[in-house]
């Protein structure tokens, strides 16, 4: 079986990725994929096509919600769990926050490439590594859910674990593996002279977890009880074309006989191999292997009915708007014109001239037809598209009505928090001396998206409920300042110390006395 076999999944899935990442894109990806999308009408030639679909316009209603949806997750900063102290831990997975991909990525920024892909795609995921050359730090590398291209999953030592990760990739092409019998990886230009020139070229990274060998034997450890594993990486280039060239896109080839093995490795930490895949997925309902369905699909699909109605109508308007002028008695080969300064005059008894102007309703079917689709959208998920309602409504009444979108995308946000959270976890794993990553918990490290998607905050009468509760003991000082910071009462950016201290540097107001005299509360 060769390396670029895809899973089964995978193969059924990638028309409807394809599809959906074309929507998102807008009308220039949509009317580039042609009769994908809007078919040709009866006996159309080419030209007629053309103008058939350039007519058309595309209303780009999936990208207007994903966006929407993914401001919502992101209208307040992710809450981040880390060590506070001055120890090496702590400092390196500050500079993972920092950087997460040393791509320039703070954690927050990569945390919302993920949501971006989740909410597009439902699918995307991570692979930590650990960088050993230059800055000898943790960084996590994100993929989109069509370079997962295979994987397998297998029952080891009492859990369901991920045994194979196979990974498309695009590496730069100017330079090539060197002397692979002798392990020397220095570059090699191929375009000599040339600095300016761009080359992508294709790469599969396989991660398979093996099960560790006794040192200087063939043979693996006996199956008697627990057995060690370890991760083993390998990297597949393809070979150069018979033209010298390297083929680049955005999906493997299918071609069998173009990869080559051009490396093999096994990633230690602390002197010793990795026991498991440092790989995340990351999904809208789950954090599995297994693909599950697109978040948008139903918008996608009622988008695309939509695109192809307007197309119909732009249609029927550009052959029935404009009056067509026809005459009846006159000379065929007289040349007629059209103006206000011009007659129409002929010697033929009973000539006659006029309009053709459409009246039917055929038209108005297709508007009909393009309200239900917006409607239909807007119910499946796109309120910011729906017309707002023209009288007043309660703040209970927008939450309620907006209740099944706000579940749909809580989910989202509490499945990546999960395992945004297990890619926090590999990065602290990496600089700790605990022995698997299954030992980091909670207590360790955390990150949680926003879940609170009302914009009304806490009313007044919620805010004296709460200090009430405080006051009598049955909150901490630290829970009320944390419901009022998701709650909005208290400014954005602003952390619990800080707010206590200028609570302690402020003074108190003062309190009035029975008999309506003030008193100081300072002495």
């Amino acid at each position: 079986m060769p390396v670029n076999n895809t899973h089964p999944e995978y193969d059924d899935a990638l028309p409807k990725w394809n599809r959906a990442r074309d929507v998102i894109a807008g009308e220039d990806a949509v009317k580039a994929a042609g009769v994908r999308y809007l078919s040709r009408l009866d006996s159309q030639s080419d030209e007629e096509y053309l103008a058939y679909k350039s007519r058309a316009s595309f209303f780009n209603a999936t990208a207007r919600t994903a966006e929407g949806y993914l401001g919502l997750v992101f209208r307040r900063p992710p809450f981040v769990k880390r060590p506070e102290d001055s120890s090496a831990l702590a400092n390196a997975l500050q500079a993972f926050v920092n950087d997460a991909d040393m791509l320039g990525s703070p954690l927050p920024a990569y945390a919302k490439s993920v949501v971006n892909e989740i909410i597009s795609l439902g699918r995307a995921g991570t692979l930590v590594d650990w960088e050993d050359t230059a800055e000898n730090r943790i960084y996590a590398s994100l993929y989109r859910a069509e370079q997962i291209i295979n994987w397998r999953v297998e029952r080891i030592n009492g859990r369901n674990v991920a045994t194979l990760v196979v990974l498309f990739e695009e590496a730069d092409g100017s330079s090539q593996m060197g002397d692979e019998k002798n392990g020397s990886m220095e570059s090699r230009p191929t375009d000599k002279g040339d600095d300016f020139a761009t080359s992508v070229a294709e790469q599969i990274r396989v991660l398979r977890l093996v099960p560790v060998k006794d040192q200087g034997s063939t043979e693996s450890r006996p199956t008697t009880g627990k057995r060690d594993y370890e991760c083993v990486v390998e990297i597949w280039r393809q070979e150069k074309s018979n033209d010298g060239r390297q083929r680049s896109g955005a999906l493997p080839s299918k071609d069998k006989t173009k990869w080559k093995l051009v490396e093999t490795r096994v990633p230690k930490r602390l002197g010793k191999p990795l026991p498991m895949i440092p790989f995340v997925f990351h999904g809208a309902r789950h954090s599995l292997p297994s693909i599950e369905k697109l978040p948008m699909a139903d918008i996608i699909a009622v988008n695309l009915d939509h695109y192809r109605l307007d197309a119909d109508y732009k249609h029927g308007v550009h052959f029935t708007a404009l009056p067509t002028a026809w005459v009846s008695g006159f000379d065929k080969s007289a040349s007629l014109r059209i103006g206000a300064s011009t007659a129409w005059v002929t010697d033929t008894p009973g000539a006659t001239a006029g309009f053709l102007e459409f009246t039917g309703q055929g038209l108005t079917t297709f508007e009909r037809a393009m309200d239900r689709d917006e409607r239909l959208m807007a119910v499946l998920g796109s309120r910011l598209l729906e017309d707002q309602k023209k009288v007043g409504e309660t703040a209970t009444a927008i939450e309620l009505r907006q209740s099944g979108e706000n579940s749909i995308l809580g989910n989202i946000a509490i499945n990546v928090s999960a395992s945004l959270t297990q890619v926090l976890r590999w990065a602290y794993w990496w600089n700790s001396t605990e022995e698997l990553p299954d030992d980091i918990t909670n207590e360790h490290v955390l990150i949680e998206l926003n879940t609170d998607f009302s914009t009304k905050g806490l009313a007044s009468q919620d805010i004296q409920a709460i200090v009430a509760a405080w006051q009598a003991g049955a909150i901490s000082r630290d829970t009320m300042t944390e419901l009022f910071r998701r709650g909005e009462v208290l400014p954005e950016g602003r952390s619990m110390e800080e707010e206590l201290k200028l609570i302690g540097g402020e003074k108190k107001p003062a309190r009035a006395k029975p008999d309506g005299s003030v008193a100081s509360s300072h002495p």
